[in-house]
């Protein structure tokens, strides 16, 4: 009796091995970064405090017969306070080098900014009050996941030319008192090209979304543009942006909105072991009560720098500064101040 279960056994895990298909490769990636944030804020008290950006990540990828990849992600992010990102959607690599995102795709525009060297360090001075000020070029690329951008292959119309379009519909959310995205359309474009010994890049995007919220509509639905330029030479990067547009559902309660406008500088040089980062970002905008009248201006100017020392492979020392001058309401502010930042990345 004994060998005839141990023969039907080995016969159910034989049969049940070969009905499983193949596993989808999968790949990990991630960073433990952590380190000290010394806030020195000129209105209020000294503070320090540990902080920690924990990220893991589990890609996913398979090619069918006819060539084209499907693959997706997850994400496990800042394991101290639990949170997670299991938003991601899928991505169609095509032959021709384009591709596909759907559900959750993002915003074309947004796609395309370009990035500005700035402090690598985790360091901030805290902002406590309502000034909306952004100092990022991607402050209006609002979507929902219910969304699709497509993004073309290199070289597209012209040497050095990618565009991507998205757009996405309404999540059928009843409207309440917060206001919610319910669509949006957004092209982007980067072009890269050299002058003389430097590799120059260039990107920009427009925006437009609306949105809703019970008994009033927005004035200023989110929606603007961005361009920005970098030149890499050698071991030095040197890159500026400018950013123009409105955003609505900020604040606490998500019941304002505002018009802004962003400037960006930075300089990042490397050399040996390494890495200088200096980066400036001035913001002013308008807000008030959605559908509301436009009140005084906040403002918001930033200066950064940081060095990062390669220790070892994957490992980076980092040491960060940030000072901070801001204005609410056509007024001074609190927020002005100063903050360090001394820690360790870890990637892999």
């Amino acid at each position: 009796m004994k060998k005839e279960l141990l023969m039907g056994t080995a016969l159910v895990s034989t049969l049940g091995a070969a009905s499983v298909a193949e596993a989808v490769t999968a790949t990990m990636s991630g960073n433990h970064q952590t380190g000290l944030e010394f806030d020195s804020p000129n209105g209020g008290t000294d503070t320090n405090a540990q902080i920690n950006d924990n990220n893991f990540t589990v890609s996913l990828s398979e090619t069918t017969d006819g060539g084209m990849t499907i693959s997706s992600s997850f994400k496990l992010m800042d394991e101290n306070s639990g949170s997670g990102d299991v938003d991601a959607g899928l991505t169609l690599a095509f032959t021709d080098g384009s591709k596909l995102d759907v559900i959750s795709a993002g915003n074309a525009s947004g796609s395309h900014a370009v990035s500005i060297p700035g402090s690598a360090g985790a360091e901030g001075v805290a902002n406590t009050s309502a000034n909306a000020s952004p100092t990022g070029l991607d402050f209006m690329t609002t979507s929902t996941a219910l969304g699709l951008e497509y993004h073309t292959a290199a070289d597209f119309l012209a040497d050095g030319l990618k565009l991507s379009v998205s757009a996405s519909t309404d999540n059928g959310a009843a409207a309440g008192v917060t206001y919610k995205t319910d669509s949006h359309f957004a092209i982007g474009a980067t072009y890269v090209t050299t002058a003389g010994d430097s590799t120059v890049t260039i990107g920009a995007g427009y925006s437009e979304s609306e949105g809703s919220k019970t008994g009033t509509s927005a004035t200023d639905d989110d929606g603007g543009i961005h361009v920005g330029i970098s030149a890499v030479t050698g071991d030095l990067t040197v890159a500026v942006g400018f950013a123009d547009g409105s955003n609505a559902g900020t604040s606490d309660n998500g019941s304002d909105e505002y018009t802004a406008e962003v400037v960006k500088a930075g300089v990042k040089y490397v050399t040996g072991d390494l890495t200088f980062n200096v980066g400036v970002a001035s913001g002013e905008a308008d807000d008030h009560a959605i559908g509301g009248a436009d009140g005084a201006d906040d403002s918001q100017d930033v200066t950064s720098a940081s060095v990062s020392y390669a220790v070892a492979s994957g490992v980076t020392a980092i040491l960060g500064y940030t000072t901070t001058e801001s204005g609410d309401e056509g007024g001074g502010s609190a927020d002005d101040g100063s903050a360090w930042y001394i820690g360790a990345n870890m990637a892999f």
